[in-house]
């Protein structure tokens, strides 16, 4: 994931968590949309995918990827956080989780596969 202009964040989608679904965000990569804020956790991209998932949940550790199958959103934790809707787990974010306590509501994202 790239927020254009500012940083990297190294991210991993697990299969097991969501089979169907990450293996439909895989084909729709690249993914690109505006970051919003959810709460004082989260941060989260709408995206054009529609997919659902039997997994859900609504606690999240920091770091913890999940998609809203509502909202067609990716929503990545940045601190511990219980939400209001359900979720479905698809990944962590590997590296710089901080970084995104400097997302501001608007930066531009690109959410992609960096293969190699």
């Amino acid at each position: 994931m790239e927020i254009i202009g500012k940083f990297k964040i190294k991210c991993e989608l697990k299969r097991h968590l969501s089979p169907s679904l990450v293996g439909t965000i895989n084909r729709s990569l690249p993914v690109t949309g505006t970051i919003h804020m959810l709460g004082t956790g989260c941060v989260y991209v709408e995206s054009h995918i529609e997919s659902g998932g039997d997994r859900t949940r609504k606690e999240f550790k920091k770091g913890d990827i999940a998609f809203l199958s509502v909202g067609h959103a990716f929503c990545f934790f940045h601190k511990d956080t219980t939400v209001g809707k359900d979720l479905i787990p698809i990944g962590k974010i590997l590296d710089n989780v901080e970084d995104l306590l400097k997302a501001e509501s608007g930066d531009e994202v690109s959410i992609y596969c960096d293969i190699g």
